[in-house]
């Protein structure tokens, strides 16, 4: 039986009604005895709550268990669910609850294995079939194209897809003009330079973050280079070392203008709320605004040559690069090494817990063959 209901104040009071009914009948008869079955749905979350009402006493109902009152709360479980899925913008001029409410309609349609024209025709989004192709192949989206199904049997095309525009206000009040006078108003402040590092075109990618002060850097494996992929290092790296550990580490966050890096909120921020650091951006085409983080990756190129693909590579594999690269003595530090500097600062525990050890000189080695893939 369907009932559709009008949200009127009649309504609020009956489904008091169908509460108290069900604890003597079955639930869908309360309902069509309580309620006044009026066919109009203008109102979806009345008819939203109704359903879920339905679903909850009549469960109870069927397993014999006593009625107790249980309350649905939207947006708890909402939040909860969403928890596990970090927030992906990618720079595109889209609100995060405009991507939510897509998201919403399209992703469990394509995992039935509807395609996009077909769900645009039935459903009122507001943006075109390309726009949609664009977000799902940027992972906007908890569905990916690998979802849909003629995907994977088509060819990519060989013209090269234009690159992706980051939305500017993100970086209002994060740029590099604004770095600077942080920085200045806060000498003591531990700067990080971020980055990413491609191996081939759509396949995995690295993340790298410098310690400017003690030029330490560290790297993470990333299947997709967006800023989901991101986040959910930070998210990581904010629980493994506690809140307090992480605050001393990673104080200031200077970024280029990538699409990987346009969500700065779910970075300087916990679930919480509770700021966690700040980030800024470089000048577009200025790279010099973050040197040591682009002349360490030299380091790594001589390890993992460019062209060569990071898949054929585990996180261990990275973190073995890395250590080599930071026991490596260096005369800008007084011929230490960029671990010996860390950890007198902050202690070999946190480097162990970044998956960094102290590689002896004699044994470090900066060529292919330390990987030997």
């Amino acid at each position: 039986m369907t009932v559709c209901i009008q949200w009127t104040d009649h309504v609020k009071k009956d489904l008091y009604a169908v509460t108290a009914l069900t604890k003597k009948q079955n639930i869908t008869e309360a309902a069509g005895n309580a309620c006044h079955c009026v066919m109009i749905m203008s109102d979806i979350s009345a008819l939203n709550f109704l359903i879920h009402l339905m679903y909850v006493t009549d469960a109870l109902t069927e397993t014999g268990a006593a009625l107790k009152k249980r309350f649905y709360k939207a947006k708890e479980a909402e939040a909860r669910y969403r928890k596990s899925l970090s927030e992906s913008r990618t720079g595109f001029n889209l609100t995060e609850n405009e991507r939510e409410y897509i998201d919403g309609i399209v992703s469990p349609l394509l995992l039935k294995g509807q395609s996009i024209r077909h769900i645009t025709i039935n459903h009122e989004i507001m943006v075109s079939d390309r726009t949609l192709y664009k977000y799902i192949n940027n992972s906007l989206f908890f569905a990916r194209n690998i979802d849909m199904p003629r995907t994977i049997r088509m060819r990519p095309r060989k013209n090269k897809s234009k690159s992706l525009k980051v939305d500017k206000r993100v970086q209002e009040g994060r740029t590099y003009e604004d770095f600077l006078k942080f920085i200045e108003e806060n000498p003591d402040s531990v700067v990080c330079e971020g980055d990413s590092v491609e191996g081939v075109k759509g396949g995995k990618v690295l993340l790298t973050l410098f310690f400017v002060q003690q030029n330490l850097q560290l790297a993470f494996l990333r299947n997709y280079n967006d800023s989901h992929s991101v986040t959910e290092i930070f998210e990581r790296l904010y629980i493994e070392l506690r809140p307090d550990i992480f605050g001393k580490i990673f104080d200031v966050l200077l970024l280029d203008n990538g699409s990987e890096f346009s969500n700065p909120q779910a970075l300087e921020f916990d679930a919480q709320g509770n700021r966690r650091l700040r980030v800024f951006y470089c000048d577009p085409s200025s790279p010099y605004q973050k040197g040591g983080c682009e002349n360490n990756h030299e380091m790594i190129r001589r390890i993992i040559p460019k062209g060569v693909d990071f898949s054929n590579y585990t996180q261990e594999d990275i973190n073995l690069m890395m250590s080599h690269i930071n026991s490596y003595s260096r005369a800008k530090l007084g011929n230490k090494s960029s671990y010996d500097i860390f950890a007198f600062q902050y202690g070999k525990k946190i480097l162990k817990s970044l998956g960094i050890q102290k590689i002896s000189p004699d044994e470090i080695t900066l060529t292919p063959k330390l990987l030997g893939k």
